[in-house]
């Protein structure tokens, strides 16, 4: 995720909502409470379906139906946000973030500490970087933290070869319940684009794929 987040309130105005997005180079703000607390999510968008609801005499194409404005007449982010925004946390993982970002179609999601409040945001942009991982990275993860930390699995016992997020495990586990248990640990390990089994159980070659 992206901390300190850039965060603006319910009467911040479109002006400065471009004005913040063009210089911190964002494409959203979470709309916030004094608590720090999300109400909605402004995008750009949002900002453009403004902006093109605007007057122009010249266009051929009829005007969208308009943003409703504030009481002083300045459209404000209360007026421009998408309320009640998906949100997430920090410990959930790359793959659910991704499922709920492709789920409701959204773009990026503001991230919540324990409390509710906004600390972060993570976009598209930030879960696929997590796939420029470098290969002994992913390596050591799933020898020193995935396998070790299975009951009845020793790392010395499998092999692991990783070839630009591509996962090939091979070598042998006691028991066949185990072998679906290694695999998908090994899928959600940040980087790992695939995971080929080639592990036998019980000597003989136990392939879930």
């Amino acid at each position: 995720m992206t901390s300190p987040v850039v965060r603006v309130a319910p009467e911040t105005g479109f002006r400065e909502i471009v004005t913040l997005m063009t210089e911190y180079d964002i494409t959203g703000v979470p709309v916030v409470d004094p608590d720090g607390r999300p109400l909605g999510l402004v995008s750009e968008a949002d900002l453009l379906r403004t902006l093109a609801a605007q007057e122009d005499p010249a266009s051929l194409l009829p005007a969208p139906e308009s943003a409703q404005v504030g009481h002083g007449g300045e459209v404000t982010a209360a007026d421009l946000m998408t309320a009640q925004p998906v949100c997430t946390t920090p410990d959930t993982s790359v793959v659910a973030a991704a499922r709920l970002m492709s789920r409701h179609g959204l773009k990026r999601l503001p991230v919540l500490d324990e409390e509710g409040r906004v600390i972060g945001m993570v976009s598209r942009g930030d879960l696929l970087r997590v796939f420029l991982r470098e290969d002994r990275a992913i390596r050591r993860e799933i020898v020193e933290e995935v396998l070790g930390r299975i009951d009845g699995v020793s790392p010395a016992e499998i092999g692991v070869e990783v070839d630009q997020g591509r996962v090939v495990l091979s070598g042998s586990v006691p028991e066949a319940h185990l072998v679906p248990i290694v695999l998908n640990l090994c899928r959600a390990v940040d980087g790992v684009v695939s995971v080929t089994d080639r592990l036998q159980a019980g000597g003989a070659t136990a392939s879930i794929g």
